[in-house]
């Protein structure tokens, strides 16, 4: 991770705790707007292995430390502090500052809050799988489907959300095998039917590693001595929230734990606002960093004070 800049104060106007593509994005705007931003990041994103960001205009197939490397650095230049640390609490008791308390101790307060704090997959425990992950192993087919075109596909996973990913991956591919990994299909008929229908089989049997030269895969030892040719894989167990913090705050969540926001990216708790993977959406770099621009203008136009707005229309 890039050395954390010194703070050079406690107060800011707003804090964004997650320094990926939606807070450094929102950092940025929101320095242009002339606001005190300070960024707190752990160092620990979801995507750091990727073998590249796909997709994000200008910069594709960048990887994701150089990404954030640039993102820092045009931050830095006009004004965004950087502090490298963990967030361990964040509370609101009188409707603003916020008092946002680091694992070190220090505390700094802030106006607003931005949550891009990201989410974490489930990860299957097979052994292997890690060596080949953001080289030929993927959770997300939007990024990754088109390297992933006529090659030997297995998706790790159970229910709607492994046919959901076999689904997508049918654009690029049409080897697809679901490996439930010891558990049960957790499939209906009519799910099952339609896989059968596109030639994607189910196989039930365990994992017991995956088969790998160089990061890339090569295959997979199941139960029972049988091995699988595979090229990529990808897996959909599911995911959760990178930390506790919405919850903290109070901020209405989703069935995923992901925090529910309006269409200005502000969330169910007064000057709490959400951007990247942690809001419902495509999970996907250049829409994380469209989603912290959003966040930001709004924010940006919450902190206008009232002698600088148009009063509003009378109502006929």
């Amino acid at each position: 991770m890039h050395p954390a800049l010194r703070m050079q104060k406690q107060k800011y106007d707003v804090v964004v705790v997650g320094g990926g593509p939606a807070g450094l994005s929102a950092a940025l705007w929101l320095a242009r707007y002339l606001h005190d931003v300070v960024v707190i990041d752990s160092g620990d994103p979801r995507n750091w292995e990727t073998r590249g960001v796909n997709g994000f205009l200008g910069h594709q197939g960048i990887r994701s430390p150089e990404l954030r490397k640039i993102g820092r650095e045009e931050g830095a230049a006009y004004g965004v502090q950087f502090i490298g640390g963990v967030v361990e609490t964040a509370e609101n008791e009188t409707g603003q500052p916020f008092a946002v308390k680091l694992r070190d101790g220090s505390t700094i307060e802030a106006k607003r809050i931005l949550l891009a704090i990201g989410i974490k997959d489930v990860w299957p425990a097979i052994p292997g799988l890690g060596d080949c992950y953001g080289e030929t192993v993927h959770v997300c087919p939007d990024c990754d489907g088109y390297e992933t075109r006529d090659k030997k596909t297995v998706v790790i996973g159970t229910g709607r959300k492994a046919v959901g990913m076999a689904f997508a991956l049918a654009t690029w591919t049409q080897q697809i095998v679901i490996c439930t990994n010891g558990l049960a299909p957790d499939m209906d008929q009519a799910l099952l039917d339609r896989l059968k229908s596109l030639n994607i089989p189910v196989l039930d049997q365990p994992i017991t590693c995956v088969l790998s030269k160089n990061k890339e895969i090569r295959g997979l030892e199941l139960g029972g001595g049988m091995s699988l040719d595979c090229e990529r894989l990808y897996f959909a167990i599911g995911q959760y929230p990178a930390d506790d913090l919405g919850a903290q705050l109070g901020c209405k969540r989703d069935q995923m734990g992901r925090l529910e926001i309006d269409d200005r990216n502000h969330t169910s708790v007064k000057n709490v606002y959400a951007a990247g993977d942690i809001a419902p959406g495509p999970q996907m770099a250049i829409v994380a960093a469209a989603s912290g621009a959003v966040a930001a203008i709004a924010i940006h136009a919450s902190l206008v004070p009232d002698s600088r707005k148009l009063p509003e229309l009378p109502t006929s």
